[in-house]
């Protein structure tokens, strides 16, 4: 298949991608999946993004390939298929360390099966190791006996994971990726990570001031989530010929626009906050045969 394609995003600054808001103890939490509560950007927030980026470049595509305004909608779909930005590596907080980029095999599963789907030869994870207990930590270079991340402790063992950095270093879009994996990349047992993801993200405080005396607004006081610098999501693209009336482009010219035309500079803007630098991801395409 070449009409497919998976879009890497490394977040390089906090991105909040909101859900609304909450009565809950957050006030702005992030959006996330329902079964899993795992971290997510949703495919439509993804599509308005690549979308705001095609409007800003004036891109004469744009059209065809992400479809007509809201007032125009009945006539024509796009020809752009944009999936939800899946999490890939959480960065965690480590105790003894640097930060660790933290994995599990249920989301090693999900990629492989999302590669395979879209017709992706080259994403060859090898065996995913199983994690044996909630309390152990696999590495790919085992210096200590025990890892701390947030509040956990985790018995440390060494693992083969040189096929699963390999397929995580080409997502990343940095020349260092496989040589940071090697020192940072931790896989836990999916419970575990299931507790990491719902509650290893920054919720930041946040206040309203009056701008002639700069003191705190009666009441202006929320808490926003986000996700951490360094996160890893990735984005299934699939391409289809367009539908509207005299577009003269297949599927391969949708996608060839959005891989080879879109990214002069590879980076996009998600979720909100925009102008106070939030939501920049490094983007790194990967399609059959790169």
């Amino acid at each position: 298949m070449n009409n497919t394609a998976l879009l890497g995003l490394l977040a390089e600054t906090s991105l909040h991608a909101g859900a609304g808001q909450m009565a809950g103890v957050i006030d702005l939490p992030i959006q996330r999946e329902a079964h899993t509560a795992w971290p997510v950007v949703y495919g439509s927030a993804v599509k308005g993004a690549l979308r705001a980026l095609a409007e800003e470049q004036n891109a004469p595509w744009r059209i065809p390939v992400f479809g007509p305004e809201t007032a125009n909608a009945s006539d024509h779909a796009g020809a752009l298929l944009v999936s939800d930005a899946r999490l890939l590596l959480l960065p965690v907080r480590s105790l003894t360390s640097h930060f660790k980029w933290v994995t599990c095999p249920a989301l090693l599963k999900r990629l492989r099966a999302d590669a395979e789907r879209l017709g992706l030869p080259d994403f060859d994870l090898g065996a995913i190791p199983e994690v044996p207990t909630r309390n152990t930590a696999l590495l790919p270079v085992c210096t200590t006996s025990a890892l701390y991340l947030e509040e956990f402790r985790f018995d440390a063992d060494a693992a083969d994971l040189n096929a699963i950095i390999a397929v995580l270093a080409s997502l990343m879009g940095r020349a260092d990726a496989v040589s940071a994996l090697q020192a940072q990349l931790v896989l836990v047992h999916d419970d575990r990570f299931n507790h990491l993801a719902q509650f290893a993200t920054p919720v930041n405080a946040h206040v309203g001031l009056f701008n002639e005396t700069k003191t705190v607004k009666p009441g202006a006081l929320w808490y926003e989530e986000s996700l951490p610098p360094d996160t890893l999501l990735y984005v299934a693209l699939h391409a289809q010929a367009a539908r509207a009336d005299g577009a003269n482009m297949t599927a391969v010219d949708v996608l060839n626009h959005i891989t080879h035309d879109l990214f002069i500079r590879p980076y996009l803007q998600l979720g909100g906050n925009e102008t106070v630098g939030m939501g920049w991801c490094k983007v790194t395409i990967r399609r059959t045969g790169d």
